[in-house]
């Protein structure tokens, strides 16, 4: 695993290696996701190995004393290894891979969205000293995207399934304005988890949680917000459990 923590000052990669390793990112997971099974756990516990070392770098570049250290070391691999285990969980046979396809497409969508809307409409800054690229038409457009992903790839299943959940899949069952505000209060919590990863950066010093991906940085900030979105799904899924225990 490549632990190099990439300084401010380091050029962004051109748009032909970016272009490239979002290539090969995409074919991974799509892959992995198809796969499912063996190979889709795989490239969970991969990407979170790697996400968590990530955190600890960052962790150790701005947590000066040992109890702090300690804190934050247990914290991240609570929060990394619950949205790992909760990724895991929905993609069991039990729920058929849809609600963990579900949380990934509405991240893209947040993606998407904020980008576009960003830089059309642009406007004022949501925490310009954190982030300076993150504007409120961004996160707008972040939740407005967001829903129409999850409305979408709803859409998409079911007409895949010829109208139906099919046998064994606990099936995210929304109707389009529940899918709608769903995706908005997701977007929200991923853009919450982009801040996160952001902060912490900017206390380490650093540019990027790490050099792994060309053009990119590191496995972190490719995943930022899918941790956050995951980890807050995974306290919900706890919670109802108990409740329901």
């Amino acid at each position: 695993m490549n632990d190099k923590i990439v300084p401010l000052t380091k050029p962004r990669s051109d748009l032909g290696v970016r272009t490239l390793s979002s290539v090969a990112m995409m074919s991974v997971a799509i892959g992995a996701i198809w796969l499912g099974g063996y190979a889709f756990m795989a490239l969970i516990v991969l990407v979170g190995l790697g996400v968590y070392w990530e955190f600890a770098k960052l962790t150790l570049a701005f947590a000066r004393n040992m109890p702090a250290r300690i804190i934050w070391l247990v914290g991240g691999l609570l929060y990394v290894g619950l949205a790992c285990f909760t990724l895991l969980l929905f993609s069991a046979p039990f729920f058929g891979m849809t609600p963990t396809i579900m949380l990934i497409a509405g991240v893209i969508g947040t993606d998407v969205g904020a980008y576009f809307a960003g830089r059309t409409l642009g406007g004022p800054k949501i925490a310009p000293r954190i982030s300076p690229s993150k504007t409120w038409s961004g996160l707008l457009g972040g939740m407005v995207g967001a829903g129409l992903m999850m409305i979408a790839i709803q859409a998409a299943i079911y007409a895949f399934r010829g109208g139906n959940a099919g046998d064994g899949d606990v099936y995210l069952t929304y109707g389009w304005q529940r899918l709608a505000l769903t995706g908005a209060a997701l977007a929200v919590v991923a853009q919450i988890g982009d801040f996160f990863e952001s902060w912490m950066k900017r206390r380490a010093g650093v540019k990027d949680s790490g050099g792994l991906i060309p053009g990119h940085g590191g496995l972190f900030d490719r995943t930022d917000g899918l941790i956050a979105v995951a980890f807050v799904a995974g306290l919900i899924t706890v919670s109802q459990s108990v409740m329901g225990g």
